[in-house]
């Protein structure tokens, strides 16, 4: 059994067909998903989806590219939905330093909004983190998130990156990037960092693994992505598998549902 840490079947790319890649991620082993919400349609999409299938679970947070059409009343918003005892985690939030729509202060300003609630709250948090690995650890660190801890979403940074993040209380989410055959730094922290740390996603319709890679991903694949990583680690499916649940299910506290 697999659980997708990570994926939009609230997306616009399965308005079409999100039952049957539900069904084919059953058919794969995938039990539960989380499906993230990052701004306003994505997260009432998320909000429908949890309400439909016992075996999925969403995340809701804004975005940092669309950081400067978040306001205090979405805030606010996303604080009330946080209630529902399906909703896991708060995110993904983060900055994003390579699409230029939000300002860096306006993004960390939103970023340390979020942070905020989700230890309000007391649930745990998912960063997008694109091109900004310095800024974003440091202000993990100056917001105490260890408090909550979360998940380094689509992790892309470097070994010692992963390490100091772990030693925030945040867990590696690893997805298709590292199949790729020359995505060295992937492979490197899959190799390296803890196995009770890691865990697996999608970031489903984006990022399909290796071989599917240019197509549009679901979160059947998440698979893939564990078979991957148990070759790097040169350990068994089945042991990575169980492990990597075990861990989403401790970040997550899908136990306590």
């Amino acid at each position: 059994m697999l659980i997708d840490t990570h994926v939009h079947l609230n997306a616009d790319q399965f308005e079409d067909d999100v039952n049957e890649t539900i069904l084919r991620a059953r058919e794969a082993g995938v039990k539960e998903m989380i499906v993230v919400g990052f701004d306003e349609k994505t997260i009432n999409r998320a909000m429908e989806l949890i309400e439909k299938d016992d075996y999925i679970y969403a995340a809701i947070g804004w975005h940092p590219v669309d950081a400067i059409d978040m306001t205090d009343d979405h805030l606010s918003w996303i604080e009330e939905l946080s209630k529902h005892p399906k909703v896991v985690a708060i995110g993904e939030m983060g900055l994003d330093y390579h699409w230029d729509k939000s300002p860096k202060d306006v993004q960390k300003d939103v970023f340390r909004k979020q942070i905020a609630l989700a230890k309000k709250v007391n649930l745990p948090i998912i960063i997008h983190n694109r091109d900004a690995d310095q800024d974003v650890v440091e202000l993990l660190e100056e917001e105490h998130a260890k408090e909550v801890g979360g998940v380094m979403h689509c992790f892309g940074g470097s070994v010692e990156i992963a390490e100091r993040c772990i030693k925030n209380n945040f867990y590696i989410g690893l997805g298709g990037p590292v199949t790729f055959k020359n995505a060295k730094r992937p492979k490197e922290v899959a190799k390296q960092i803890p196995l009770d740390r890691l865990l697996v996603e999608t970031d489903a319709p984006f990022l399909a693994p290796h071989p599917y890679r240019g197509k549009r991903n679901e979160p059947a694949y998440v698979k893939r992505v564990a078979e991957d990583i148990a070759d790097i680690r040169e350990m068994s499916f089945e042991e990575l598998c169980q492990k990597t649940t075990e861990n989403a299910k401790n970040l997550f506290g899908f136990n306590e549902q």
